[in-house]
């Protein structure tokens, strides 16, 4: 399987905001997590990748084929769930998928119908294919929405905030379903949720203000705080204190006072004690640096 290969990628919009600022990421085949808050670029890079829009600069490369000058051909092997997914809600799942996947190029009445059922069975929606999509729970949909990215059998598939908004019974199956799905193919996960980078990627990125801030292995980059993690509860009207004295990644309530996390290179003293870095605390400490 060919890696993909971001280099240099930049994108400016006419109001004058940097959304991509001189991306670099090469991307193996498996789960790969890109995790930022919104407004980070994570779209704009998800969109560029997809040939959706254009970058101002840089170059994007899938092995041997160039995305920006062959779109045609990198559209025939990618997969795209975006971040606002609609459906025609009249429509059955069968039917939709069917019809999309002619407009994919499939053309023959008798291996389409294979190629959908299969692919409704996969994503476990075969019970429900004779089932109006505007009935489908958010996790329905969102599975229908994998269905359909992948009827062409993708070499990349770009998944887009898949979980916002599903329970933790459908987010679950959501995971499954990309990690088998990962086994085979590159996968980009674009999202703000930490827990799913956590639950499915062996490689991630995070990206902040259009910028690659940190990227690796998590568990590697998880390790690189720690013996540099401290926490202590406090009072609440002290939270603004602590933030001016020491570099606060996070603060929280709990039963009722504030407990923050510092990051310090030295014990900080003043009955901190020291703590296990998760990914939430690298998240953390690379949006709200000091």
């Amino acid at each position: 399987m060919d890696n993909l290969i971001i280099t240099d990628l930049s994108k400016t919009y006419k109001n004058g905001v940097k959304a991509l600022q001189n991306i670099s990421l090469q991307i193996p085949k498996g789960m790969f997590g890109l995790l930022g808050p919104n407004g980070a670029g994570k779209s704009t890079l998800m969109r560029t990748i997809a040939t959706l829009q254009e970058a101002d600069h840089g170059e994007l490369m899938l092995g041997g084929l160039n995305i920006q000058t062959q779109p045609n051909e990198l559209r025939k092997i990618l997969g795209y769930l975006p971040q606002q997914f609609g459906v025609y809600p009249a429509l059955s799942a069968e039917m939709l998928l069917s019809h999309l996947a002619v407009l994919k190029g499939i053309i023959h009445r008798k291996e389409r119908k294979e190629i959908v059922l299969a692919l409704l069975n996969k994503v476990n929606l075969y019970e429900a294919r004779k089932q109006k999509l505007g009935e489908f729970s958010g996790g329905m949909k969102q599975r229908f929405g994998i269905a359909q990215a992948l009827l062409n059998n993708p070499k990349l598939l770009i998944v887009d905030e898949p979980t916002a908004g599903l329970d933790p019974v459908e987010r679950n199956r959501f995971y499954n379903l990309l990690s088998e799905v990962g086994e085979q193919t590159i996968v980009i996960l674009s999202t703000h949720i930490v827990d799913d980078v956590k639950e499915l990627c062996t490689k991630m990125a995070i990206i902040n203000k259009g910028q690659v801030v940190i990227q690796g292995n998590p568990i590697e980059i998880i390790a690189s705080l720690n013996g540099r993690l401290y926490e202590k509860t406090i009072q609440k009207c002290e939270l603004e204190h602590y933030k001016k004295e020491y570099h606060v990644i996070s603060d929280r309530l709990y039963l009722g006072k504030q407990l923050v996390h510092v990051l310090s290179d030295s014990h900080p003293g003043s009955d901190f004690k020291p703590i296990e870095a998760n990914l939430e605390d690298v998240y953390m400490s690379q949006i709200f640096k000091s």
